[in-house]
């Protein structure tokens, strides 16, 4: 590199490092997933001594114009915002694919903005293996005072936590400059999620158009809700990428020919619906996430949820899909009277949600020490979602509940078969809620 570089590797074993590299022996706790931590020490201890401070895993490179570049556009950010990357990986066919890019994880389309000639935007995952700061970063980092602090967890593991503090804890913005992709995505050189975890290239192409567009508009465009739950690790948010379910799509009635679906994300099941020869109306999560649908023929009604229910007055659907939404809203019955009036005769609203009071829900948190559900909406930003719940806020909204099915959890379905229906929901993880309008 052009840089004048000092390497330090951090280790649990002496790797016998040669060639001036140092290697520092040793994990923070008695945990080796404590490792990633031990830099924070360092960090602290050279603060004066460089420039930059790059941390990295072992298997993300981070590149002389990944370095370049990052200088570059600091030039242009204001002391709170840090210019950031996302990983890449390449399969064996030389297609590309981003692992950062999955769950709940998304962009956030009011967070794009102008810098220089940078068009900058948040995405949500900030965990990309690898940070940089300069001096006077690090400096600010560390008299937050939540820098160099014991390993812990939050929204993230352990791993991760260590690679992320910097935006999580201690007052920065990481921004992905969009309109230089290319200069800050790194390598990750074990390509271990290809085909198994990510966004692909064509997915993830039409989401950096469709940023670069939104910031050439004016205004800020609307989210139709957070979708991020505040329970650990964000437990029971929405999935943007959730794929068609056999048991939602089974619901849907055979002689529908619109159905129209509210919190529509990468599209999986409006895709489906779509081949089916069904006329498909989506309210998108955002306007960012929903261009896959929007290419195969689903009709997309942008804006906040009160403000798509306005332009969708008057008109009626066959089948209303919330998949996993529900729970998110803060009035769930003011949802479903809303969106209920738009059901066309005896039509079905089809609710899926997350089952929280289900064995495997339970055996999850007793196996991982941890509550992934609150009291309050205020506190979880999500309501707790069990068959009780779901169906009382129905009748509430003026609609009789048909019937409520489980999703048994992948590891449950060999009893599906011969379980009681009381059984199989309670071995569900998830479970589907069909209601109609009072006649």
């Amino acid at each position: 590199m052009a840089f004048a570089v000092d390497i330090v590797v951090l280790s649990n074993i002496d790797k016998r490092a040669i060639l001036g590299i140092d290697c520092i022996v040793g994990t923070p706790t008695r945990n080796p997933w404590s490792l990633p931590f031990a830099h924070k020490k360092l960090f602290a201890e050279r603060r004066d001594q460089y420039d930059l401070f790059i941390y990295s895993e072992d298997d993300i490179l981070v590149t002389e114009r990944n370095i370049s570049a990052w200088l570059e556009v600091m030039r242009v950010l204001p002391e709170n915002e840090i210019a950031g990357f996302l990983r890449i990986e390449y399969g064996e066919d030389g297609q590309r694919n981003y692992p950062d890019v999955h769950a709940h994880f998304h962009w956030d389309a009011t967070s794009v903005r102008r810098r220089g000639d940078y068009v900058l935007a948040h995405f949500t995952n900030e965990h990309a293996a690898c940070f940089i700061l300069t001096r006077e970063q690090l400096r600010g980092a560390l008299q937050s005072g939540r820098f160099d602090v014991a390993p812990h967890e939050g929204k993230y593991d352990l791993l991760c936590t260590a690679a992320t503090d910097p935006y999580t804890q201690c007052g920065f913005t990481k921004l992905i400059p969009v309109s230089h992709l290319e200069e800050f995505t790194v390598h990750h050189m074990s390509n271990k999620y290809v085909g198994r975890m990510g966004a692909t290239s064509e997915e993830f192409d039409r989401q950096t158009v469709a940023l670069l567009q939104i910031a050439e508009q004016t205004g800020r465009p609307p989210s139709l809700l957070a979708s991020e739950t505040k329970l650990p690790r964000a437990a029971y948010s929405k999935d943007y990428y959730e794929p068609a379910m056999p048991q939602v799509l089974e619901c849907i009635p055979y002689a529908s020919r619109s159905v129209l679906s509210v919190g529509c994300g990468s599209g999986a099941t409006e895709s489906w619906l779509i081949q089916k020869g069904i006329s498909v109306t989506a309210i998108p999560l955002d306007p960012v996430i929903c261009r896959s649908a929007a290419e195969k023929g689903v009709e997309i009604i942008e804006g906040d949820l009160r403000a798509a229910r306005r332009r969708l007055e008057g008109r009626q659907f066959d089948c209303i899909l919330l998949l996993n939404m529900l729970h998110l809203f803060p009035k769930p019955v003011d949802v479903l009277s809303s969106f209920g009036d738009l059901l066309a005769g005896d039509a079905p609203i089809i609710i899926q949600s997350p089952n929280m009071s289900g064995l495997p829900a339970i055996w999850r948190q007793l196996r991982n020490r941890r509550i992934e559900v609150a009291r309050t909406f205020e506190v979880a930003s999500a309501h707790f979602s069990h068959r009780g719940n779901v169906e009382r806020w129905c009748r509430k909204a003026g609609l009789s509940s048909v019937r409520t099915v489980g999703v048994p959890h992948r590891r449950a379905a060999a009893f599906e078969g011969i379980a009681p229906a009381i059984a199989k929901l309670a071995l569900s993880s998830d479970m589907i809620c069909i209601a109609r309008r009072e006649q």
